[in-house]
């Protein structure tokens, strides 16, 4: 993990300093710099990065505006960090394609958590479509889980929809991998945060909400109206196996 290359873009330059000191500190050595998000895609068009941490008041062109088009390039986790701190600016981040949300100020540590966790996270679907790809020609995988509509392939990482594969971030597949694991299940927002994110102290809510919506508009036909990935209310959600009709709301 330490020999990961990470992306850091603020425009403060002590910011910038503080992280690559403490994340150097912990043993991650590979550390390149952004001042703006500019500068921040034309690196990513020029280096692979395993993760980026991007804030969102940048000059110019905000973290917000480049952060799609960082996601054309690559497929590493994002973690937005900002003064800003209101749940319509943490929503706003997670559906366009960030991972996680930091604001300031913020605890160095806490960071370092942050993105050892996102690593982790991110190696470990890595590892799976290498796997997938080292499998003898024709076998099929034991680990596709097939709900009709749709069809999660955890060993390729790979989530297709009516027969067309379809782009899902790495959160939104582990999220859907777990429930494919334990269909027709209830889990409580924070049990979801807590088996998927793995950091049961940082639970948010609005994060495992916004990941929901993420889910179904991948895997419903009308994600307003969701018939498999539904809620309970008062208790929280599941995944139907089979397309059962039971009443939902979104």
């Amino acid at each position: 993990m330490n020999d990961a290359r990470i992306l850091l873009v603020d425009d403060e330059q002590s910011i910038l300093e503080l992280l690559q000191t403490v994340l150097r500190k912990e043993g991650f050595l590979h550390l390149d710099t952004a001042k703006t998000g500019e500068m921040a895609v034309a690196a990513c068009e020029a280096q692979k990065y395993d993760l980026i941490v991007l804030d969102v008041m940048l000059p110019g062109r905000s973290g917000i505006e480049v952060c799609p088009f960082i996601k054309q390039t690559t497929d590493a986790p994002i973690l937005f960090l900002t003064a800003r701190s209101s749940d319509l600016d943490k929503l706003t981040g997670f559906v366009i394609g960030g991972d996680d949300y930091i604001t300031k100020p913020f605890n160095p540590l806490e960071v370092v958590a942050r993105i050892r966790a996102q690593l982790r996270r991110y190696y470990g679907l890595k590892g799976l479509a290498a796997e997938k790809r080292s499998e003898v020609p024709g076998q099929r995988s034991a680990n596709v889980f097939d709900y009709g509509r749709f069809k999660l392939d955890e060993l390729a990482g790979e989530l297709v929809v009516e027969g067309q594969a379809v782009s899902c971030p790495a959160l939104v597949f582990q999220l859907l991998l777990y429930l494919c694991k334990n269909p027709n299940r209830i889990f409580s927002k924070s049990e979801l945060y807590e088996k998927v994110w793995g950091e049961e102290a940082l639970s948010d809510d609005n994060t495992v909400m916004v990941h929901i919506h993420r889910a179904r508009e991948r895997i419903e036909a009308d994600p307003s109206n969701p018939k498999y990935l539904i809620n309970v209310r008062g208790l929280g959600y599941k995944l139907v196996k089979n397309e059962q009709q039971e009443p939902a709301t979104p």
